[in-house]
């Protein structure tokens, strides 16, 4: 009927209070009938009538209200409460008043306040029912009842009051089990909501303080790898005839070029890096880059490599975040493997799945609890800084996607990652 989605907790609180006070008018339309025809009961019907139909035109208001965004507060709410008090009084007012054994639904009302509002409105509702409790126990129209001497007769109308308490009962228990656990758990979902927000929060200016840092890092950086280039440069024209030098050393001469290179790239993009940055290639095309720079980064790793999937291969918005975050992840299972890494990816037309499994001694407890928190490692001092991980985790979700980390069945640690692809339309 409604759409609870994006709703506040207040209003898919209201929505629910809306369905229990429809099902209250039902219920009082087939105790009404049933008093009328079978019990014949005395009462001023016509008055009560009029006051079950003002309080369906209420719903019906209430119901038109439940189709606007604009949110529920709780003075709204508490007004609501008290529709239900004020017509709840009426009725028992031309139906025996405290001697009505329906008196007990006073704690209906007290109970979903209590449940979602706050306390000064909780002790406003526990006010205005108590005087309306009162008020009932002198000033009320009393239930008809036969004062002849028929014991039958005073047994039967005894019986009704304790079925009529019964009836109470059961309808209390019902609609609090399920009605205010269900307002109960709007709050609880909030709490979650904002708790999650808060965390977000936290992890995003822990990725702006690591933003700063790297930019900082990249300027000081840029002196010393142009020193040991020179150097390096130098040594490669002095050691012409030695070749196992030779070969170190343009080792060396390539690896300082890529941390030029790259400290070059994070400059250029630093704050800039958004995903419409990016442009869109197929996947397989995409993955075959990443592993081609990684093995250039890690020439001594060892690894294999399966992929799997439609043909032709879906897109994938290739940015150097999203590049550089799959990298971070191999470099990981590289350091922690101790002969290959294996990896296999695997896609349709809307979803890549990429398995990064090392051969090394798996996750400890507490770097499965921990892992992807910043600043945590299990790797030794000086060998690493627990924010390769991280940013890597931040980023994929950026991007749509998940980050996985878990200890194989085969021994080792294997990394699972999900990412959204665009179908590619022919």
């Amino acid at each position: 009927m409604f759409n609870i989605l994006h709703q506040s907790p207040l209003s898919k609180n209201l929505q629910r209070l809306f369905l229990l006070r429809s099902i209250a008018i039902v219920a009082q339309c087939i105790l009404f009938a049933l008093a009328y025809s079978i019990i014949e009961l005395d009462v001023p019907w016509e008055k009560m009538t009029i006051i079950v139909v003002i309080l369906t035109l209420l719903n019906f208001f209430t119901w038109v209200r439940l189709h606007h965004t604009f949110p529920v507060s709780n003075l709204e709410f508490f007004a609501q409460l008290l529709i239900d008090i004020f017509a709840l009084t009426a009725l028992l007012y031309f139906a025996g008043g405290s001697t009505n054994p329906f008196i007990s639904l006073y704690l209906m009302p007290l109970t979903i306040a209590a449940a979602i509002l706050p306390w000064r409105y909780t002790w406003a509702i526990a006010g205005i029912t108590i005087t309306c409790y009162t008020i009932l126990l002198f000033e009320y129209i009393p239930l008809p009842h036969d004062h002849s001497d028929d014991h039958s007769a005073h047994l039967m109308e005894f019986n009704l009051h304790i079925s009529g308490m019964w009836l109470t009962f059961v309808l209390s228990t019902l609609l609090i089990a399920w009605f205010v656990v269900k307002m109960s758990s709007s709050i609880r979902d909030r709490d979650k909501n904002l708790a999650q927000a808060r965390e977000q929060a936290l992890r995003n200016e822990q990725i702006i303080a690591l933003g700063t840092l790297a930019a900082g890092a990249a300027h000081e950086l840029g002196t010393p790898l142009s020193t040991m280039a020179v150097i390096t440069g130098e040594l490669q024209q002095e050691y012409l005839q030695n070749e196992e030098f030779q070969n170190n050393i343009r080792i060396l001469r390539n690896q300082i070029t890529h941390c030029k290179q790259t400290l070059t790239q994070l400059l250029a993009k630093a704050g800039q890096a958004r995903t419409e940055d990016g442009n869109s290639q197929s996947v397989d095309y995409f993955l075959k880059q990443v592993l081609d720079k990684w093995q250039l980064i890690r020439p001594s790793t060892k690894f294999n490599y399966q992929c799997h999937g439609v043909q032709p291969a879906p897109l994938i918005m290739n940015t150097q975040l999203l590049s550089q975050s799959i990298l971070n992840l191999l470099n990981n299972a590289a350091d922690a493997s101790t002969d290959q890494v294996s990896i296999k990816s695997t896609w349709d037309q809307h979803m890549l799945n990429l398995e990064i499994h090392d051969d090394g001694e798996g996750l400890t407890g507490e770097a499965v609890q921990r892992a992807g928190e910043a600043f945590f490692t299990n790797k030794a001092p000086g060998q690493g800084f627990g924010i390769g991980l991280f940013l890597a985790n931040a980023n994929i979700e950026r991007f749509g996607g998940t980050v996985r980390l878990f200890n194989h069945a085969e021994g080792g640690a294997c990394i699972h990652v999900t990412l959204p692809l665009i179908p590619n339309i022919t």
